[in-house]
């Protein structure tokens, strides 16, 4: 069965944004952007909210397009068109997105059977209402948190509504020269 792996910046004090969805104490550059292409390049699969999957098409679809596009724009702007995506929403009607999938309703089921198919891990990118459910369905995985060198005191928290604990080995760490450290778990088994 495929995993569900979380993908989150997080500041120290557990916040995934302000609490306006502000996101700009996010540190990212070239070094973190190469490690990640590394990781997700082989990926298959990215699971999105609505929220984040809005923000993503606004600009992955045309990003290799500009004149000055990055590196790190042309790579993740082809692996974006390439990558099926699987968007949970409520409000998002039937799209004629190409490579897009949309779950509004019986979502474990539905997910469940993605994760049945043949592939690679499923990437659960930012999205902390699409993460706050799947941690509620016991969907999840492991987390890839990047922990960002800040305390925010308030904001939109990564792990809410916890009922009953759950238990992480640590499989992997990094430290970036930006001071964001990497922390790679995945949920133990019970």
């Amino acid at each position: 069965m495929r995993k569900i792996i979380s993908f989150m910046h997080i500041s120290l004090d557990g916040f995934v944004a302000g609490p306006n969805g502000e996101m700009n104490w996010i540190r990212v550059d070239q070094e973190i952007f190469d490690h990640v292409e590394k990781r997700i390049g082989g990926g298959d699969t990215a699971l999105y909210g609505r929220v984040t999957f809005d923000m993503m098409e606004s600009y992955w679809p045309t990003a290799a397009d500009s004149p000055t596009a990055s590196k790190h724009d042309i790579v993740h702007s082809k692996w974006y068109s390439e990558v099926h995506k699987v968007v949970l929403s409520k409000t998002l009607e039937g799209t004629n997105l190409p490579n897009t999938t949309i779950i509004s309703d019986n979502i474990a089921d539905k997910i469940n059977a993605i994760r049945e198919q043949e592939g690679s891990d499923i990437l659960l990118f930012g999205s902390p209402t699409a993460t706050h459910s799947l941690i509620q369905l016991g969907l999840i995985d492991g987390y890839w948190l990047f922990v960002n060198p800040v305390i925010l005191g308030e904001g939109i928290p990564l792990f809410t509504g916890i009922k009953d604990k759950i238990k992480l080995d640590l499989v992997n760490t990094k430290q970036f020269t930006s001071g964001v450290t990497e922390l790679d778990y995945v949920v133990a088994k019970q």
